[in-house]
């Protein structure tokens, strides 16, 4: 069933059917202020940390509520919705509404009754509040007398699970007061040092009645979906004290048949003076639009530094908008809060983000480096990174995971093998973005102690895999390998970060090439011969690469093997990381392809784990397809849609692409569940009753990994220290398609012609007239702006 459409041309997703199988949720605000909504409002905010600076309540996995409400009442024939299907839940005979997600900004449009309303939210653009505007219209023949309540559920402390666990403390430091058209909430008011104030206020209008009491609002017994004020028409005037807080606001409007009227709610952590002061600036709610149009153009010129027309239109709405915005979002906010994270991790994976830099670099590299400078402040001075970079990061003055204090702080005690090692990739990617090459010399403190240049600690993330190497010549697997599920240990051997360290070499070598640094080359040039030398020799088995070691030397992903015969990670990264030799990269990915596929995505290995277990395959706790234990996991379907790029399959490729999309699924939501616009972190497979049902909604590096595979693999946009490279490997069925690429602050209108239907290899290349040799553009011939004819064959 289809519940909605892409929406191209202003870059939105419209929520068409309300009840959509799962909350299809939207992202508002910036690092300093998030905020979360659903199509039928429910969500939540916070300032900096979903942890930490909570100050909208949302129930997790229950319901989608409560939200951001604004409930309409007649106050003449005594019936009342909402701005938003939920929670009032109309009729959807009667009912009609059409969510607006956009970039920034969700927009929900209603009809009922001859009302019409537009429910706008936002977070302006270097802003800490938000702004909900409803313009509210009568479309019929008579005049109605309507009040409009604005309902925000505050919390009783900054802290989450202070707020809602701790309710012996929590209850009985919280009251509001009622001044000047708006609620305030303080916390800890007797303890100056220790207050936080809030806010909900309105303007554009005179308010008629508040509640500050959530308990009076919705009355005794009574739901979000039928609260005692709107239901009696008034609010009490109430205020909480030792009770549960929100902000109600009541505006009462009267309309003529055809006139419309507009106000606006704000809510943010700002005390009564700058409570005012915001106020004061939507005096006039023509701001609202000049805000709005601001946001746009903000995220828009962003997304437009690359965009596609291709004969796909599920690729294109991906690649231009939604999985742009989505690699963004998980920039911004890595795993911290969503509907299935609530916010509890304070601060940044580490080779989550490291790994997220790359989706948006293409986008906006100087937003790439300032994370990216911070990442690598997080690595640790023996070469490993920070499990978790909290939000007050300290370089130069953080634990470690063997010290105890940052254990206590974190709940991370181990180091990782794979983090530090993801920097090569994402700073090769900067380097050839930017042709900032210098910032391999940049300083930059280690999370400990000391400092070093960029080069020194790239340096220092493969000495840190050479000092931990088992008895096959091999990175051990420490605490986890990028799969959190596979405990190799301290001992046992991960392919995964063999390959890792291949490709850590290889560009080590091309940065100390670079830098002329001749003895650098040659010391990475032995190690890598060395490591290629010990995976050729222990980790090819006939037709596949295992995944790995045990310490007591159980081989884990042999075909020999009853459960994990075959993994999908070690077959792709052993293309990407250029270990694998041309016949083990067709025949293993053929392998991956016949035993692995499926139609909603390649599964991670199978079969999955049943009888083998605790303490190395702890994703055997999970049910058989699901997550980890032969789940279709979805950050490696960007690696392996890279993967058949890089030996020429433009048609698997494809077709990798179509079936871990989410827009695939768009009219087959009740499958899917989640948003048809944006990853998510699993689906399960075909050992599962379910097969096909999505999980773990927009907080996924699913959106890098698939981003990078489809701009540098699909499209063959890949930058390089002298220019542009142009290489596209695409269905042989696409004869024609054109892209354009800002690049290093020129423009390139790429048209590409594929008469002959080939899947890769570029005959020529001619730029603003003049052929060249080869598929790469040297940086020093392009103009301002530049017309690019590519013709495949």
């Amino acid at each position: 069933m289809q519940y909605g459409h892409f929406d191209e041309k202003n870059k939105e997703y419209l929520i068409t059917k309300p009840n959509t199988p799962a909350p299809w949720a939207n992202y508002l605000g910036s690092p300093e202020y998030g905020a979360i909504i659903s199509g039928n409002a429910g969500g939540y905010s916070f300032v900096k940390s979903g942890a930490n600076g909570r100050h909208l309540r949302y129930h997790f996995n229950s319901n989608d509520e409560p939200g951001r409400y604004i409930y309409v009442k007649d106050l003449e024939n005594g019936d009342y919705w909402s701005g938003s299907w939920q929670p009032v839940g109309k009729d959807l005979d009667q009912y009609q509404s059409v969510c607006h997600h956009g970039t920034g900004y969700t927009n929900i449009v209603s009809d009922y009754d001859n009302i019409h309303t537009e429910s706008l939210y936002y977070v302006p653009l270097n802003k800490t509040y938000e702004v909900w505007r409803m313009k509210v219209r009568n479309d019929g023949t008579t005049a109605r007398k309507l009040a409009l309540f604005g309902f925000a559920e505050l919390t009783n402390n900054n802290n989450y699970e202070q707020d809602t666990v701790n309710l012996q403390y929590t209850l009985f430091i919280s009251r509001t007061y009622y001044k000047n058209n708006k609620i305030l909430q303080v916390i800890n008011e007797n303890i100056p040092e220790e207050q936080t104030w809030r806010f909900f206020g309105a303007a554009g209008a005179e308010v008629a009645g508040y509640d500050g009491d959530r308990d009076t609002f919705l009355g005794e017994y009574r739901s979000y979906g039928n609260p005692a004020s709107v239901a009696n028409g008034e609010c009490s005037n109430s205020l909480n004290y030792n009770t549960n807080a929100c902000g109600a606001l009541q505006i009462n409007v009267e309309l003529q048949p055809g006139e419309e009227k507009e106000v606006a709610f704000l809510l943010g952590q700002y005390d009564e003076q700058g409570a005012s002061e915001i106020l004061s600036h939507y005096k006039d709610l023509s701001v609202v639009e000049e805000e709005l149009e601001e946001l746009k153009a903000f995220w828009h010129s962003k997304l437009n530094r690359f965009q596609v027309q291709t004969p796909s239109d599920n690729l294109n709405n991906m690649i231009n908008t939604w999985n742009a915005y989505q690699c963004f979002i998980t920039f911004i906010w890595s795993r911290a809060a969503s509907f299935q994270y609530s916010g509890l991790r304070n601060g940044l994976g580490y080779r989550d983000t490291v790994q997220d830099i790359q989706g948006i670099i293409h986008l906006d590299h100087e937003m790439a480096l300032e994370r990216l400078r911070l990442m690598i402040s997080a690595q640790v001075s023996n070469g490993g990174g920070l499990p978790l970079v909290k939000f007050d990061h300290n370089p130069g003055h953080e634990g470690t995971p063997d010290d105890p204090e940052y254990v206590r702080e974190t709940g991370h005690p181990h180091y990782r093998a794979d983090d530090a090692l993801w920097l090569f990739p994402t700073v090769i990617k900067y380097l050839n973005e930017s042709g900032n090459w210098d910032f391999t010399n940049e300083v930059v403190p280690y999370s400990d102690k000391g400092e070093d240049t960029v080069y020194g600690h790239l340096r220092q993330a493969l000495q840190f895999s050479l000092d931990r190497m088992g008895a096959h010549g091999m990175p051990v697997g420490l605490h986890a390998d990028w799969n959190d599920c596979l405990r190799l240990g301290a001992k046992g051997e991960s392919l995964f970060v063999a390959f890792q360290l291949y490709m850590g070499f290889k560009i080590f070598m091309e940065i100390a090439q670079n830098k002329n640094k001749p003895e650098d080359v040659a010391w990475a040039q032995g190690l890598l011969d060395e490591l290629d030398g010990n995976i050729q020799k222990y980790a090819w088995e006939k037709d596949q690469f295992v995944r790995g070691f045990t310490e007591d030397n159980y081989t884990i992903g042999s075909w020999e093997n009853e459960e994990g015969k075959i993994w999908m990670n070690p077959q792709s990264w052993a293309v990407l990381s250029g270990a694998a030799r041309p016949e083990q990269a067709r025949v293993s990915m053929d392998k991956v392809y016949e035993n692995l596929r499926t139609d909603y995505g390649t599964m991670l290995f199978y079969p999955p784990f049943r009888k083998y277990g605790l303490p190395v395959a702890l994703m055997a706790l999970f049910n058989a397809s699901t997550k980890e234990n032969g789940g279709i996991f979805s950050q490696p379907q960007g690696w392996l849609i890279l993967a058949e790029t890089m030996i020429g399959n433009g048609d698997r490729a494809f077709e990798y692409f179509l079936n871990c999309s989410p827009a695939s699924m768009n009219d087959k939501a009740e499958v899917r569940k989640l948003e048809p616009y944006v990853h998510g972190q699993f689906v399960e497979s075909k050992d599962s009753p379910y097969q096909g049902r999505a999980h773990v909604h927009w907080l996924t590096g699913t959106a890098s990994t698939v981003m990078v595979s489809l701009v540098e693999g699909i499209m063959g946009v890949q930058p390089q220290k002298d220019g542009l490279r142009l290489n596209p490997c695409v269905p042989s069925d696409w004869t024609e398609f054109s892209m354009v690429r800002e690049f290093r602050g020129k423009k390139l209108n790429i048209r590409v012609e594929n008469n002959n239907g080939v899947q890769k290899g570029v005959s020529r290349i001619v730029i603003n007239g003049e052929e060249i040799q080869g598929d790469l553009i040297p940086v020093t011939q392009l103009a301002a702006e530049n017309d690019v004819l590519v013709v495949m064959g």
